[in-house]
């Protein structure tokens, strides 16, 4: 029987809608129809209280949650641990997100992700490789001794999943622009993030097939006056996608105000850059050996650099709403339209519209998450 969502508010392509029911088949969304509609009474009506429904969250940045980090556990049971957390908060796909490391831990990582695809583990997308093509200027927490630039055969190994998207985030001024154009080729979508490189050469890096940035303003060379560095090549340029970590900790308010005003609508999305509190009672969790403790909601190492977050994707929400002062309906295309265009699956993710997935959330009053469906599943 199909299922008929009813009584709410629903985010359409045209904006909000209360007089639509959403009935769905399955895992996809069968027809939005009026919400008296005759038909109505054919099948599983569940009242949505007056609620918002909004596409499910997407998220291309995720290290970890529920007590999980990817790289301490790159199996199919980490990353069906990692997207059960997380789809408490909302979010319905993401991409599991492997940090710089060796060449056996991007394997089995690809590996986990493949296989959980196969299996249909809930809300796994498909992968984000961050690095280990970085510069060593702009590590953050990664392990610079993990840095290297990639060869033929890690140009394969990069590009070798096969049933769901890569996303790979590497410094351009340390990776050849043909490797690059190599990586663009094979599918993959290629960020730029931990860099070092001046303005020209991230021009350079994206003219070679560059389509983002990683986590803006953090880990690059920042906008100034006689160098724009890479800040500045990505909100000069209007075909390039930036992911933003909006926590109030990563990226002053106004930095992200002025990135929204410079990029066209629809070329900045939210990421989370979760690490393992997110969905887990434990604070802590170890990263290359070292344990890092979550305190008010920040990560850190111990040499105080920021080390992920503990951010939520329907707290970046609310945050987009609260601290940058936009409207919900933008705040959500950022964390599920957007994200979707960026990765090339809008055709079927990221809208409700009749044959999208049935990926959905149910928001109350205070933009709280009530209820997540994935794949027209409620949980």
């Amino acid at each position: 029987m199909a299922v008929a969502l009813r009584n709410g508010r629903v985010l359409v392509d045209g904006g909000f809608r209360d007089d639509v029911a959403v009935l769905l088949d399955g895992e996809r969304i069968e027809a939005l129809v009026a919400a008296d509609a005759p038909r109505l009474p054919d099948a599983d009506i569940v009242d949505l209280g007056g609620a918002t429904l909004l596409p499910g969250f997407i998220d291309l940045q995720v290290n970890g949650g529920g007590g999980v980090l990817f790289n301490n556990q790159p199996t199919v049971e980490g990353v069906r641990a990692i997207a059960r957390a997380h789809r408490r908060f909302g979010t319905t796909a993401l991409l599991p997100t492997l940090i710089s490391d060796t060449p056996e831990a991007m394997r089995a990582a690809i590996a986990a992700v493949r296989e959980a695809i196969a299996q249909g583990v809930p809300g796994v997308l498909g992968i984000h490789l961050e690095g280990p093509y970085l510069a060593p200027a702009r590590k953050g927490t990664h392990d610079a001794a993990r840095f290297r630039v990639p060869d033929a055969g890690e140009i394969a190994l990069a590009a070798s999943l096969d049933n769901g998207p890569t996303l790979l985030t590497l410094a351009p001024e340390r990776v050849p622009a043909a490797t690059i154009r190599a990586l663009s080729a094979a599918g993959v979508v290629v960020f730029a993030g931990h860099t070092a490189g001046s303005y020209d050469e991230l021009r350079a890096g994206l003219a070679a097939g560059v389509r983002g940035f990683t986590h803006l303003f953090n880990a690059m060379t920042p906008l100034q006056g006689r160098e724009p560095g890479a800040v500045g090549a990505a909100l000069e340029d209007d075909d390039s996608w930036c992911g933003i970590i909006v926590d109030g900790v990563h990226a002053h308010p106004a930095s992200l105000r002025v990135a929204l005003a410079a990029k066209p609508r629809g070329k900045v999305f939210l990421v989370t850059d979760a690490m393992p509190p997110v969905g887990s009672g434990d604070p802590s969790y170890v990263l290359y050996g070292e344990t890092i403790t979550a305190l008010d909601g920040v990560c850190r190492n111990a040499a105080g650099v920021l080390a992920g977050s503990a951010l939520d994707m329907a707290t970046a929400v609310r945050n987009c709403v609260r601290l940058l002062g936009l409207s919900l309906e933008e705040a959500a295309r950022m964390a599920s339209t957007y994200p979707a265009e960026c990765l090339g699956v809008d055709d079927r993710y990221g809208r409700i519209a009749p044959g999208y997935r049935a990926d959905l959330v149910l928001l109350d009053a205070e933009l709280q998450v009530r209820r997540t469906w994935v794949g027209g599943d409620a949980g």
